[in-house]
């Protein structure tokens, strides 16, 4: 008995993706759901379907057509009453917007519950003393790094708990709130079903349902989300050969040094999270700099996926910080990423330049030697990247952004940060072009003008009150020494 091509059934090419596969098979299914064909040629249909994506995708249990609604709803899946009580599950809230909802559609997948993990942690007196001690030494306080790298995880390991049943986990993010002293990490995202796959969880992502559309149909199959950190401070004795060395206009190296190696930590860490997840790329970087016990923490987060002309490069993953739309539209015509590349340059306006400049600020006009000063600091981060770029075979660097950080004292920071970029023979994307659906800005309609707190939002804050770190960390740990001297006087 001859077998019909299951790429003919389903009507797609020979050679096409899952995404193509389950959209093919989503298509049939709503086309029996309208009851066009007689219940015997529809019920033929669906089992030569079931038959074909069975043997395209090794999967088994598709749908019945008993399964299928007989009434258009919101592809939501049904309450399950055997929960663990342990866990507290909201089947019918999701975190995904309507836009969202449309596009899981379109891959044949369904919106899930809202899921979220948290952990609550303190310091502690003695970690704090010896974060402290690291701190005035300057570069990665690695104890803070430590503590709040674990906080995540645990929350993040929680919240995949929490999901439970579903195919996957999309739009996860991070928060951290502190509770008069205590630090409570938040992680969150919502879970995607698939009706005709295993409640397994096989991904996790940074994307949202939108950019999980443009990031599949781009071709990259996501694995786990992830995330690399750093907290670290410039410390003391770079304060100190930074304050001679700023008495002269020009770069500061040591200061250049701290914040290009640290910074550099952070790409590293979600690189090997990603070669542990077996991936060959990261992809949808996200990079904060916040405020965090005196020092200032960088957090990349991304997800970690595979594409297929990316196979060599499983011992070291691809990363890109362009938005999932962005990087459709490039693989579109034939460009993949390479490497995300940054560039750092911390400029001193030196003591003698400086009075020259508040002078000159009490007359007006242009002032020469600080307008040179300021492009010559932007240009070497550039040269920087460019450099970066070029040792890893890219023909361009593009979504390129500049940060310009004042450190106060005279000193300022320009960190330039982007993608390196590749065209390759045989690269471009499943579709054609984009639903309009994939790319709509959800707008928001909660406007809160209070102090409180957004969960899902980042929050950044200038570097300047960043690098009073040391002296807050030295004041910290005399009150402390001061009143364990208190107590033991008084015990004697």
């Amino acid at each position: 008995m001859e077998f019909p091509d299951p790429h003919e059934v389903l009507g797609i090419a020979p050679g096409a993706s899952v995404v193509e596969i389950r959209a093919a098979y989503a298509l049939i299914l709503d086309r029996i759901k309208t009851g066009a064909l007689a219940p015997t040629d529809a019920q033929k249909f669906l089992s030569a379907a079931r038959v074909a994506f069975k043997a395209l995708t090794e999967k088994t249990n598709p749908p019945e057509l008993s399964q299928i609604p007989s009434s258009v709803a919101l592809p939501f899946k049904s309450i399950d009453r055997k929960v663990n009580m342990n866990i507290k599950e909201h089947r019918k809230v999701t975190g995904f917007s309507g836009n969202e909802i449309y596009c899981l559609n379109k891959l044949g997948m369904n919106a899930g519950q809202l899921c979220l993990g948290n952990n609550v942690l303190a310091l502690g007196v003695f970690r704090g003393i010896g974060a402290g001690l690291s701190n005035l030494a300057g570069g990665e306080i690695e104890e803070i790094t430590r503590l709040v790298h674990d906080g995540r995880k645990h929350a993040y390991q929680r919240m995949m708990a929490e999901a439970g049943h579903g195919v996957g986990l999309a739009g996860v993010t991070f928060d951290m709130i502190n509770h008069g002293g205590n630090l409570e990490f938040i992680a969150m995202g919502s879970a995607i079903h698939q009706p005709d796959a295993r409640n397994t969880l096989s991904f996790s992502t940074s994307a949202n349902a939108q950019a999980l559309y443009c990031q599949m149909d781009a071709g990259f199959t996501p694995h786990s989300f992830v995330f690399g950190n750093v907290a670290y401070s410039i410390g003391v004795g770079g304060n100190i050969k930074g304050a001679f060395r700023g008495l002269k206009r020009g770069e500061v190296p040591q200061y250049t040094q701290i914040f290009d190696r640290t910074r550099h930590l952070a790409l590293n860490r979600i690189k090997d999270e990603a070669k542990m997840n077996k991936a060959n790329a990261v992809i949808g970087i996200e990079t904060s700099i916040m405020p965090f016990m005196g020092t200032q923490e960088m957090i990349m987060t991304g997800t970690a996926s595979s594409h297929p002309a990316l196979n060599d490069c499983f011992s070291d993953p691809v990363t890109c910080d362009m938005t999932n739309e962005e990087m459709w539209n490039l693989v579109n015509i034939g460009y993949l990423p390479i490497r995300l590349v940054m560039g750092v340059s911390v400029y001193s306006l030196g003591l003698a330049s400086g009075i020259t400049f508040s002078l000159k600020s009490l007359v007006g006009g242009q002032i020469d030697t600080l307008t040179e000063l300021l492009y010559e600091a932007r240009e070497k981060a550039l040269a920087r990247i460019e450099d970066d770029a070029e040792k890893c075979g890219a023909d361009e660097v593009v979504g390129v952004k500049t940060r310009v950080y004042d450190l106060g004292g005279g000193l300022v920071e320009f960190m330039v940060i982007g993608t390196a970029v590749k065209k390759m023979a045989g690269i471009t994307t499943i579709s054609d072009t984009l639903p309009p659906q994939a790319i709509i800005q959800d707008r928001e309609t909660f406007v809160d003008a209070t102090q409180g707190v957004a969960l899902g939002t980042t929050q950044m804050a200038s570097s300047a009150k960043l690098q009073k770190g040391p002296m807050s960390v030295i004041v910290t740990i005399a009150i402390v020494v001061f009143y364990i001297f208190i107590i033991l006087a008084k015990r004697h």
